[in-house]
């Protein structure tokens, strides 16, 4: 199989798929659905951090018009997968989670305490003001600092010391930098606000649900209440964004089943905006110690990267802050500790990037810091200490091609020509600095299947239960199925987003294109071959030398079956099957990896190249350019690909420079949970961002080629911004963000 590729080298960049129908406005999200007899769930949140509900007052709510149900844990139906000591809603992570309305207990501000149902949403709304509920309050604590003084972190197989070679070996080199980075908390806010619509007839429930894995949400709704495949159906025909936030079923959407079910009326939740910053996770705030021992010629001799970071108090969450240090750098001597305090906050959760956009910072800030230390030029110090082999797991990769990547983008920013002293350029006043960062995210490929269908009239369908939560991926398996069987990209449609329908991945880890791309590649293949079948005997491609034709004698091009050594005998797809008696070819087919990368190892690689200017009597950090290059495997769908690369730029924009969540550790209430307060970047933010791509297939991971992109549009970046700052101003900024207070400091 490895031995077939797909080459995107001569089709044309495809407009999104589903562009049209997203701004024309008939793209129906899951808070969209409109349904007879709906009614409109609001969820009340817990005004104390910690303690236990001593009672709760529903009377004025349930009095108010148009109201339906005041659903709390006194009065809610029992949810079959709490009482089997799991919880279906708390995603990958160790320990109980939070089991919405099955007890009194407050884990952390904000909780949902009841659910109010009404006719209208506005109604729902002000009788959920009404819902007032006494506490016996505990003493809690919402300030990592504080847990990291007084506090035992989680334990487990997941914080052991990871260490290769001599521990600590840093501190024996004959060149030493040790330095401390912060990051705050970050909230995913996505434009579309997190929905579930939910209907149940009888004990069979459809859901429509902003989610970015169809299949994981239909499983966890299954083991909440117990019902089979068939009896649980889940739509996400769009998503408006996810960034990691609806990687798992969160409680909100537990209590709208509930909500839903013992009302018996379709029901709609919609969360507030200022619910998205406690109700579906966020970037964990995370403080990291790095040590670099090197030679005095820029060789690494020791790296020790150690972070702390939170998980809330019912749910150990864990990210691969350190990761990064393993594999990305030629160093014989590496450890790295990883530690997590339970606070009385919500549960953390991937955001893009996951752990290794916040390691990145840290390891890619302290490169920097050591290659001034050391009089090297930043890109030549990471040079030097290139790897041709995975350090950690010792085996070769399956392809890399970061050299390309960093010479594709110093050429195009005008690396060399920059003055490598720090505050040494100036432009109309103010100071221009250049930085650099580098982004590593593992490559690898899961199970999906791929149903097709090619219909006599020449147009193909291809079906498979994923979500698209933005990378443009019914684009790219469009692409994908157009090239292989030779069709138009207009003929083909890619149907998702339905539970129903073969199983597709989750949307994350930069792994869609990598596992659904070599499930739609392999079932055109299984079409190619039942067309073959179909014609191998026909007249049409009998020649003195051909009698009967087979696979490997054909072409499929301009939606024909084409003798490849005389292509003027061809037959179309429809004739083929008009000719068989036939309205259409199916084929299903499950693809997965086989033995080949057990002995290889594989990654994304990216290099972020940013131009700032800095205002020396105000601070203000400005952004002139963005040049990101990547080493990404096959380009599948340029134009997709280009645009997550930009929005991994806007990200790490705000990560760098405006984004910081903030806990009023008193109350252990988020103070700015609102677009107002929590600082994202806008239009003027953004300078012009150039992607380049090497564009070299990956031969060993998928017969796509494809590595996956999505993380490392992120990750890297943030510290490229520290970096250029420190370029042009010559101050070092290790907590972000990169504010005018610090850098006036």
């Amino acid at each position: 199989m490895n031995s077939f590729f797909f080459d995107n080298s001569g089709l044309p960049d495809l407009d999104r798929v589903d562009g049209k129908a997203k701004v024309t406005g008939t793209a129906e999200y899951a808070a969209e659905k409109d349904l007879p007899g709906l009614v409109y769930g609001v969820l009340v949140g817990s005004n104390v951090t910690k303690g236990t509900i001593k009672a709760i007052d529903t009377k004025a709510a349930l009095a108010a018009p148009g109201v339906l149900a005041v659903i709390s844990h006194v009065n809610s139906i029992k949810v079959p997968g709490y009482d089997q000591g799991g919880n279906p809603a708390k995603g990958r992570t160790g320990g109980a989670g939070l089991q919405v309305f099955n007890d009194n207990i407050i884990r952390f501000n904000g909780q949902p305490i009841a659910l109010v149902v009404a006719d209208t949403f506005e109604r729902a709304t002000h009788a959920a003001s009404l819902v007032k509920a006494q506490y016996d309050k505990e003493a809690f604590l919402t300030d990592l600092e504080g847990a990291r003084a007084t506090r035992t972190p989680a334990e487990g197989p997941r914080f052991k010391d990871n260490i290769r070679g001599i521990p600590d070996a840093y501190k024996t080199a004959p060149v030493v930098l040790e330095t401390e980075y912060f990051q705050p908390l970050e909230v995913h806010n996505p434009m579309e606000l997190h929905a579930t619509t939910v209907q149940w007839e009888g004990e069979k429930v459809t859901v429509w649900e902003k989610t970015q894995g169809v299949k994981s949400t239909q499983r966890s709704i299954m083991q909440a209440f117990g019902l089979p495949e068939s009896s649980v159906q889940v739509y996400a025909h769009y998503v408006g964004g996810g960034f990691g936030s609806a990687l798992r079923t969160w409680p909100h959407a537990i209590a709208a089943l509930i909500g839903a079910k013992m009302v018996n009326r379709p029901l709609r939740l919609v969360l507030r905006r200022d619910q998205m910053f406690t109700l579906v996770g966020y970037r964990p705030e995370t403080r990291q110690r790095i040590g670099l021992g090197a030679t005095p010629d820029g060789k690494l001799v020791g790296i020790t990267h150690e972070a702390t970071s939170q998980t809330s108090n019912y749910e150990t969450f864990t990210e691969g802050t350190v990761n990064i240090s393993r594999s990305l750098y030629a160093c014989p001597n590496v450890t790295t500790r990883y530690k997590v305090y339970p606070l009385e906050l919500s549960t953390p959760t991937w955001m893009r990037g996951p752990g290794e956009a916040t390691g990145a910072f840290a390891l890619e800030s302290a490169l920097d810091e050591l290659a001034y230390r050391l009089n090297i030029d930043p890109l030549e110090l990471r040079l030097r200490n290139y790897t041709d082999t995975d350090p950690e797991r010792n085996l070769p990769f399956s392809s890399k091609f970061l050299k390309e990547a960093y010479q594709l983008g110093a050429d195009r920013i005008g690396w060399k020509d920059r003055n490598p002293a720090p505050r040494s350029m100036q432009q109309n006043g103010w100071l221009v600095g250049y930085g650099l960062g580098t982004g590593l995210f593992h490559a690898s490929r899961n199970v999906a299947k791929a149903a097709a269908r090619l219909y006599a009239d020449g147009t193909l369908l291809v079906q498979s239960a994923v979500a698209d939560s933005g990378p443009g991926t019914a684009t790219a398996m469009t692409q994908i199925a157009s090239d292989r069987m030779g069709i138009a990209p207009g003929k083909v449609t890619f149907q998702l987003g339905d539970s129903s329908l073969p199983p597709g991945p989750t949307q994350g880890g930069s792994t869609t294109t990598s596992t659904l791309g070599s499930a739609v590649f392999d079932v055109c293949r299984t079409l190619q071959q039942k067309l073959a079948d179909l014609v191998k005997e026909s007249p049409v491609f009998h020649t003195d030398k051909v009698h009967s034709v087979t696979l490997a004698d054909l072409r499929f091009e301009n939606g024909a079956i084409v003798l490849a050594s005389d292509p003027a005998r061809r037959i179309t797809y429809g004739d083929a099957l008009k000719a068989a008696g036939l309205a259409q070819l199916e084929a299903t087919e499950e693809s997965k990896g086989g033995d080949t990368m057990k002995n290889h190892s594989a990654f994304s690689y990216s290099v972020h190249f940013v131009k700032v200017r800095v205002h020396p009597r105000t601070g203000v950090v400005r952004t002139d350019r963005i040049v990101i290059a990547a080493d990404a495997g096959t380009i599948v769908s340029p134009r997709q690909a280009e645009s997550q690369m930009i929005g991994g730029a806007v990200g790490g924009l705000g990560m760098a420079l405006t984004e910081e969540g903030v806990v009023d550790h008193r109350y252990g209430r988020w103070v700015n949970n609102n677009f107002a307060d929590y600082h994202v970047p806008v239009h003027a933010d953004v300078p012009p961002v150039e992607v380049l791509f090497v564009n070299k297939p990956d031969p060993l991971l998928n017969p796509t080629g494809a590595k996956g992109l999505g993380e490392i549009a992120l990750i890297g970046f943030a510290a490229a911004m520290a970096n250029a700052v420190h370029h042009a101003t010559g101050k070092r900024i290790r907590s972000l963000p990169i504010t005018p207070d610090k850098v006036l400091r």
